[in-house]
């Protein structure tokens, strides 16, 4: 083949994927989403920082691909695992438990859907990969460290399997975290729990507290405010079945509009809300809730349907909450749901401790290898509790069992396979990359 028919058929590629791109940012970003031109500005200028920016933005475009593939490893479609949805190195965190206990975890569940466990495994390898290659690792060091991954959550996965331990009290603090994530939960616990509410609220002369106003923190409009208490009712009766706090520890003191925070979230509302919580001496008992819309996770778009799934989880704020309280060992204590108008939203606490490891705290190859062994047993428990092992498990089987089936018992291969198909998706991601920041350029100039 001579250069310019060579030529041809690249321009040719670059073009129908450019066209598969456009049609899937458009359906998903325009038409479902409904973001204006100036949210979606606002995202893709956040994605446009770099390929894993992009990927973290784009969930919807690796599940056209993936779901498109064929993967060994499956598990029975019969035999679902509830899929954290959107699984990448930033969706895990420290924050405090409901006992009051620091703990490393994962912390999103707003893509928490059923399906193969399979697609957690892989977008969070694709992560692993791309954040390797933001430190500059070569490639080999990028599958090892993407097989010690693997191989974590495997070796979990079998433990849980065997009854040699339980996902339902299977949780990472201080004492069994290991590396940068017992430094980051160390440092945590010299945190005064007033700081970040001292962070984003002042102390008026009333003695009472009130947000403080910044870019990222605006007050409510009257209208914002009318409908969040009319909604608030709805929240205090879930809380209430469940033997929360007396309604006085709720009471609203004041109510502030949330910006800047994610990237698929853009163009969802999202409020702070100050309320009474116990009784301490300035106020430092004020608890800050986060309400936040949330709408049907990407991955329903692409996976089978299931009506038993619906038919529980059809509120998608309840379905939010749900997850986090099946993955959890130890849930928020303030989650719960509310509609405002017809819109789903979901209520947690916006704990002072919450803080994600920062990329220039991984200095060496060893503290990424230590950190994604933590995540892999993480996901394992993540996905072996939201089933018949716990009191808001919505499968009626066990996870664990299915998984251990669908991997097989050549753990080696498993893992290899699984690398290397990351490391080739790593590449098309930061091809899409290129196609993408060329394009939403063009877009901002049309």
């Amino acid at each position: 083949m001579n250069a310019q028919m060579t030529d041809r058929v690249k321009q040719t590629q670059r073009k129908l994927r450019k066209q598969t791109l456009t049609a899937i940012f458009d359906e998903f970003d325009g038409k479902l989403m409904e973001l204006d031109r100036k949210k979606r500005t606002e995202k893709y200028k956040k994605m446009s920082s770099g390929p894993f920016s992009f990927f973290r933005g784009s969930a919807y475009l690796f599940y056209f691909d993936v779901t498109r593939e064929w993967f060994p490893y499956h598990s029975q479609p019969d035999r679902p695992t509830w899929i954290q949805g959107d699984l990448h190195f930033e969706n895990f965190g420290a924050f405090r438990s409901e006992t009051g206990e620091l703990v490393y975890d994962v912390n999103d569940f707003d893509e928490g859907y059923l399906g193969s466990y399979l697609y957690d495994l892989l977008r969070m390898s694709v992560s692993i990969t791309l954040v390797c290659r933001i430190k500059e690792l070569p490639a080999e060091s990028q599958s090892h460290i993407i097989v010690a991954y693997l191989r974590a959550y495997s070796a979990q996965m079998r433990r849980f399997a065997k009854g040699k331990e339980d996902p339902a009290t299977f949780y990472m603090n201080e004492e069994r975290a290991d590396g940068p994530i017992r430094k980051l939960l160390k440092k945590l616990r010299k945190r005064k729990e007033q700081h970040f509410l001292e962070k984003v609220t002042a102390m008026m002369q009333q003695e009472d507290r009130q947000f403080s106003a910044s870019e990222e923190i605006v007050p409510a409009t009257v209208e914002e405010r009318a409908a969040l208490l009319a909604a608030w009712p709805q929240y205090l009766q879930g809380m209430s079945e469940r033997g929360g706090a007396e309604e006085r520890h709720f009471r609203i003191k004041d109510i502030a509009v949330k910006h800047g925070s994610g990237t698929a979230s853009i163009g969802l509302d999202r409020f702070y809300v100050l309320i009474e919580g116990g009784d301490g001496e300035q106020g430092l008992d004020d608890v800050v809730l986060e309400v936040k819309e949330v709408r049907v996770p990407v991955p329903a778009y692409f996976l089978p349907y299931d009506e038993m799934f619906w038919r529980a989880f059809g509120h998608q704020g309840k379905r939010v909450t749900m997850t986090q309280q099946a993955m959890h060992h130890e849930a928020d204590p303030y989650l719960g749901y509310m509609s405002l108008d017809d819109r789903d939203f979901y209520v947690r606490e916006r704990s002072p401790y919450k803080k994600r490891l920062k990329l220039e705290q991984l200095e060496t190859e060893q503290d990424l290898l230590k950190v994604v062994q933590g995540m892999g047993g993480i996901t394992a428990k993540m996905h072996a509790r939201a089933d018949a092992d716990v009191e808001h498990g919505v499968l009626d089987y066990h996870s664990e069992t299915e998984i251990v089936r669908a991997m097989g018992n050549d753990e080696d291969t498993f893992c290899a396979s699984i690398a290397q198909w990351a490391l080739s998706y790593a590449e098309q991601v930061e091809l899409d990359y290129e196609l993408f920041v060329e394009w939403s350029s063009n877009r901002r100039k049309s």
